[in-house]
């Protein structure tokens, strides 16, 4: 069965850095786009970023455009985000996910295409 794992949230100060994981089991991830999402309470989920199968394109929703970095480890079959200067509105639960038909990122899916889904790592950020 094909699905993800999430890994990596935790508790942070405001400036501070965290590194999630997302691991794939039951198919190769290397084939398909992964995006990462975050929704936090009473907020609709959120598309944070996006990896193509081939890494030649990935986006980053303007919120953290030049303080995430998304990157994919093809022989540990995970999708990495890594989250540097972290704010006040970055606490959510972050989650992969992928449509196993996409290669290409589609910005704006609607999160129902989405048919393989993690369960998500909570991330806080706090003084």
């Amino acid at each position: 069965q094909e699905q993800f794992v999430e890994s990596g949230g935790g508790l942070v100060q405001p400036g501070g850095s965290l590194r999630l994981s997302c691991a794939a089991s039951g198919f190769f991830l290397e084939n398909y786009a992964i995006t990462w999402f975050r929704q936090a309470p009473g907020k609709e989920r959120e598309e944070v970023s996006c990896i193509s199968s081939s890494d030649r394109s990935m986006y980053y929703a303007e919120s953290v455009k030049g303080r995430f970095i998304i990157s994919r480890d093809n022989v540990g079959n995970t999708v990495h985000l890594q989250m540097n200067g972290l704010k006040p509105e970055d606490p959510a639960v972050y989650y992969c996910a992928a449509d196993l038909v996409r290669r290409a990122c589609v910005y704006g899916l609607p999160t129902r295409q989405y048919n393989v889904w993690g369960q998500g790592t909570q991330v806080t950020v706090s003084s």
